[in-house]
């Protein structure tokens, strides 16, 4: 599973034609976004046949970064069928964010 680099152009489209979409909002000057990335790239692997995972740099999605009130990052946001179903701020062990995804898919 490759991670697409979402835009502000194409993420609404992204989040509502996929049923369940990991987003990163990330910098690449972030440190604790390199901590995180590997996590990210392990989950779509393991989640790759329901699960879309987008990044978004937000030095670039700088409007996306406001809507979706993007105060420090990483931020993870999991959207299913659209709607926000939960968001994470920093970096957290990808055993966390496994248990998480699983219970979005099973609800």
């Amino acid at each position: 599973m490759e991670l697409i680099h979402a835009t502000e152009e194409n993420f609404d489209q992204l989040i509502t034609e996929n049923p369940l979409v990991l987003v990163d909002f990330w910098a690449s000057w972030c440190g604790p976004c390199r901590m995180v990335a590997p996590i990210v790239e392990e989950l779509a692997k393991t989640f790759e046949d329901s699960l879309t995972v987008l990044k978004v740099d937000v030095d670039d999605n700088q409007e996306l970064a406001r809507r979706y009130g993007i105060m420090s990052i990483p931020t993870i946001i999991l959207f299913k069928d659209g709607q926000k179903q939960w968001t994470e701020v920093g970096v957290k062990p990808q055993k966390h964010f496994e248990e998480q995804i699983r219970q979005s898919l099973e609800s």
